[in-house]
């Protein structure tokens, strides 16, 4: 009621903990996305309203589809019909609100694709709105079912903490109080003996759950899970006057150099199970996550120079104390990789989120995906944890485009020992022709097709680049549905090289 009625007067914060709230209870969600639909269908409706709307509608509009004055297209035209009249902030909103109903109501896709392809999206002069429309639309045309459903998928609750519009209500109030004693000539007594409540840390404003502190997106505003846009948060919060457990507080203010060594530590690859998504699907994502911790990851590779931005995540009540990173390179790979990180401070607040970003130059083709291991103390107890980093040699592919000709031309040059590789291997996940597909361009090849005659097979080819030489590659993927098995063969102008990208490339399949 406060949004309907004061809408455009009233903090960001305010709609932020509306939709929080509505995730985290599933009994209020069917409820919350009927009031905000009668909202929006008022002669008069403010800009919050929009917003709010269009995020639980986004993600919970599918409880109330059934009635037809509810139905998918009644809210689809519904936020639509008031969409040139918002800022490109909210615009943004929408615009992901739209590709999650294609994942929601697969009926209404083509009438959706068709707002998202206008030319007032696609050629919009405000960029982030052209590009949105653009990725979403061909999310919408490439992806598979299976896949849209996962990377528009329902945002997870948020972990339960003070509500950061009640701490700074606290905060003001005992600001009041102390002003309200000065005028009337009060003593002015420790800030511990003016009030008996316990003294509040006014802590980040996030939403706490796993997305939350490792924030990959880097949004204004809580836009839908698409882009993983959370409320804005702050890195900082106050360190802790005392530690319960006795550990001596390290110096916030001193930064520690990761360090970099040859040879890898051990690794238990169950700490990581769904490490070889990042081979071919992704470049960002949440690494590890436990009670304490969570480590993220956002990736961008150009030619043979990679940027890898680590984002550590306090999920604990006390601060990390002694934080230190180190980087590890493959016993063979010392001069092949070059590896830099950025000093990080030792103490990490509770609540906290801390960046870190690494460097690595592709010299040349390296065999070993180099590893990353993070030490903290938590109220004295030491706390290790050893994690691949997703910096592979795929990573510094570009796709190259060719015809038949060219290709078979090529593929038999590529014929001298140790230029090819072949592997046949069991398929671990379903062999659906749009995924691998979609996993073959992820991992960096430029798909080539009409080369093979047959229509399952997949040819595809790709450069390494690395700063002493262009690698060329050249890929044929044969499936066996019936056997549910793969024939992989790639052939590469650097001996070495095709063993390498073949091993990684089926890791995925």
């Amino acid at each position: 009621n406060l949004i309907r009625v004061a809408g455009d007067y009233i903090a960001d914060e305010v709609w932020y903990r509306v939709t929080q709230v509505v995730i985290n209870i599933e009994d209020i969600q069917s409820y919350a996305a009927t009031t905000v639909l009668e909202a929006l269908q008022a002669p008069t409706c403010h800009e919050n309203m929009v917003k709010v709307g269009a995020y639980i509608l986004g993600e919970f509009g599918n409880l109330i589809a059934g009635d037809e004055r509810s139905g998918p297209l009644v809210q689809f035209r519904l936020l639509h019909s008031m969409f040139h009249l918002c800022s490109n902030t909210t615009k943004y909103i929408l615009l992901s609100t739209y590709v999650k109903f294609i994942n929601l109501f697969p009926e209404i896709k083509a009438d959706i694709e068709e707002v998202l392809s206008n030319d007032n999206q696609v050629r919009n002069s405000d960029a982030e709105i052209q590009q949105r429309a653009i990725e979403y639309t061909k999310l919408s045309q490439i992806a598979s079912t299976d896949l849209l459903a996962t990377v528009l998928e329902e945002m997870p609750q948020f972990a339960e903490r003070e509500s950061s519009l009640l701490a700074k209500l606290k905060k003001k109030s005992n600001t009041l109080v102390r002003e309200k004693d000065e005028v009337m000539g009060s003593p002015r007594l420790p800030p511990a003996i003016q009030s008996s409540e316990p003294a509040t840390i006014d802590l980040p404003s996030t939403n706490g759950a796993s997305p939350d502190l490792v924030q990959l997106g880097g949004g204004e505003s809580p836009v839908l899970n698409t882009y993983s846009n959370t409320p804005p948060s702050t890195n900082g919060a106050e360190p802790s006057l005392l530690d319960m457990f006795g550990s001596t507080p390290s110096d916030p203010n001193v930064l520690q150099q990761a360090q970099v060594q040859v040879g890898l530590p051990p690794y238990d690859e169950s700490t990581q199970p769904n490490f070889p998504a990042f081979i071919c699907s992704r470049n960002n994502g949440v690494l590890f996550e436990n009670d304490v911790i969570q480590i993220g990851v956002k990736s961008e590779f150009t030619g043979p120079q990679g940027r890898v931005t680590v984002f550590y995540g306090n999920k604990s009540p006390y601060p990390y104390q002694n934080f230190k990173t180190h980087l590890f390179l493959g016993q063979s790979d010392g001069s092949a990789l070059r590896l830099g990180g950025q000093a990080i401070a030792q103490v990490v607040a509770a609540g906290a989120q801390v960046p870190q970003v690494i460097t690595a130059t592709c010299v040349s083709a390296f065999r070993e995906i180099p590893m990353l291991q993070v030490g903290y103390s938590i109220s004295g107890v030491p706390r290790t944890v050893t994690l691949r980093l997703p910096i592979m040699l795929n990573k510094y592919y570009k796709g190259m485009s060719m015809n038949t000709q060219d290709f078979f031309t090529r593929w038999k040059n590529l014929g001298m020992p140790g230029q090819e590789f072949q592997k046949v291997f069991q398929a671990t996940k379903p062999m659906d022709t749009d995924a691998v597909r979609s996993k073959v361009q992820g991992f960096g090849l430029q798909l080539l097709d009409g080369v093979d005659p047959r229509p399952d097979n997949l040819v595809a080819a790709g450069i390494v680049q690395t700063e002493s030489a262009q690698i060329g590659c050249l890929v044929r993927l044969e499936p066996s549905k019936p056997a549910q098995m793969y024939r992989l063969t790639m052939r590469s102008a650097r001996e070495g090289t095709a063993e390498l990208l073949v091993n990684l490339l089926a890791q995925d399949l």
